[in-house]
């Protein structure tokens, strides 16, 4: 891996309060999540040094990595064999305990027995063969909802990340989550090509593609840039989609029913649903998978919506109700509340969403993320 920054100072506390500012200040400007991550980047690096990164985009609903994602001096070529190891041999400082954390952010070293690394795999077999000494993960999280993951690496020879480089980064957590949230609206018109039916892609056990149906050649070509494996048609196949079907094998190995489900954006903003399931043989066995691809339903998108403009789930419940035609009182008594309390709850959402009446609202929270909408800032 190239070096980034061969600083192993770390600036003083008040450089880096300056340069928090800085940062926030940065990420405020940038239009969609990639430029964020490398607004974000620009300023961290110098703040906490390391030798490169990978930034991450996350389902909120699911947590599991989809698109866009953003490189710094790393190859992402081997995105798919680093979550092998995180979804099925890794043992500690993985996300999704990491995810539950008072602080969502810790290094390799500052986990496990005294630092030994004896039980990490992702050491072992994917860091040390490519030079790489330590990682701090980051979940970014807000409202107990993911929305990415950051990896910082530091090479051999590199002093370890610290726990004052953990707290540092920790307190960027909120700001970086909202901030990512806020981008989860689609950014323009978004095509109804919907009678085309699902995108079916059919792979072996070991991930290898086998074939494809007509809508599934087209979804493919929607798909956003980033990390992937390109099949012997030259057609490729995201990152993110053989770390769905990781999850789904692993939970099918181990008899669980109903596979992984991710939500994503198309290159046009449209929001869509990848499912990744189990196909098994007579004896129960897994035998291969099978990855659907379709456009997300309103029921699945209006919680993406809402929380761009942080509505509280209670918030979430009164804008669902007041959809489906409930009036206060009818809303009042479906959640148990005063209508004083329901009203308070309205002009809340009002002013978070920036309407003035309730068809208002309906139209910005239900039809807009469908039909295409501006992002809220």
């Amino acid at each position: 891996m190239a070096v980034a920054n061969r600083s192993t100072g770390a600036p003083t506390r008040a450089g880096r309060a300056r340069g928090r500012t800085e940062l926030l200040s940065r990420i405020s400007g940038a239009p969609d999540a990639v430029r964020m991550f490398a607004a974000a980047a620009g300023q961290l690096r110098t703040l906490v040094p390391y030798d490169s990164a990978v930034w991450r985009v996350t389902d909120p609903l699911s947590g599991i990595m989809t698109a866009p994602v953003h490189f710094e001096n790393i190859d992402g070529k081997d995105c798919a064999l680093y979550w092998e190891h995180e979804l099925s041999a890794e043992r500690g400082n993985r996300f999704r305990d990491l995810a539950q954390a008072r602080v969502p952010v810790a290094g390799l070293w500052q986990t496990g027995d005294g630092g030994s690394l004896s039980a990490s795999a992702m050491y072992h077999d994917f860091m040390r063969p490519r030079g790489v000494h330590d990682e701090l993960r980051v979940v970014l999280r807000t409202r107990g909802h993911i929305q990415g993951y950051v990896s910082l690496f530091r090479e051999q020879g590199r002093p370890v990340f610290t726990a004052a480089d953990s707290e540092f980064v920790g307190g960027l957590v909120p700001p970086l989550a909202q901030r990512l949230r806020s981008y989860t609206l689609p950014l323009g018109p978004v095509p109804g090509n919907d009678a085309r039916g699902p995108g079916l892609l059919l792979f072996d056990r070991s991930g290898s593609l086998q074939s494809v149906n007509d809508a599934g050649w087209e979804y493919l070509g929607e798909l956003p840039d980033g990390p992937s494996t390109v099949t012997t048609d030259g057609q490729r196949v995201p990152a993110w989609m053989y770390i769905t079907m990781i999850q789904a094998r692993g939970r099918g190995e181990r008899g669980d029913r109903g596979g992984a489900r991710i939500r994503l954006r198309s290159r046009s903003g449209r929001w869509l649903v990848c499912q990744a399931s189990c196909l098994r043989g007579p004896d129960d066995d897994v035998r291969s998978l099978a990855v659907t691809l379709e456009p997300a339903p309103l029921t699945e998108i209006m919680p993406l919506a809402a929380g761009a403009y942080g509505l509280s789930e209670r918030e979430l419940e009164v804008t669902w109700l007041l959809a489906h035609g409930r009036t206060t009182e009818g809303i009042a008594q479906s959640l148990f509340l005063s209508t004083h309390t329901v009203r308070d709850h309205l002009k809340a959402i009002f002013e978070k969403v920036g309407v003035s009446s309730r068809n208002e609202l309906v139209s910005t929270l239900f039809i807009a993320p469908v039909l295409g909408a501006r992002t809220a800032e």
